[in-house]
């Protein structure tokens, strides 16, 4: 599942990967800013979230909970166990890739449209 996660992360337009902080996380990224954090050493992923939506994902799942080392706030851990469908773990990925790209600037929301 680890390699899935990675490869649906680096399908999506303009998205980069970094290892800023050493070997662990992985970091992926749109126009330099962050969209999840893989700690593939340890399974599990921080994504970006809507407050309200990330309760509510909290409450609804054991492997979702406040973001290790992040705002825990805006940010979730998600336990990469094999418990949660892969297709929810997408939806996240989704959900916190549109949350940073709509805070881009409109130049850099255009040219990522256009991306192929």
């Amino acid at each position: 599942m680890k390699n899935k996660i990675i490869e649906y992360c680096l399908k999506k337009k303009g998205a980069t990967k970094d290892y800023p902080f050493g070997p662990d996380p992985l970091v992926l990224k749109i126009s330099g800013k962050m969209f999840a954090l893989f700690f593939e050493n340890k399974g599990y992923l921080n994504l970006k979230c809507d407050p309200v939506i990330a309760e509510n994902l909290r409450e609804q799942h054991e492997t979702v909970r406040p973001a290790y080392h992040m705002n825990k706030q805006h940010w979730n851990t998600i336990t990469i166990d094999g418990s949660l469908p892969v297709s929810d773990v997408f939806a996240m990925i989704d959900h916190s890739y549109d949350l940073v790209v709509k805070n881009l600037p409109k130049s850099l929301r255009e040219s990522i449209s256009k991306m192929n």
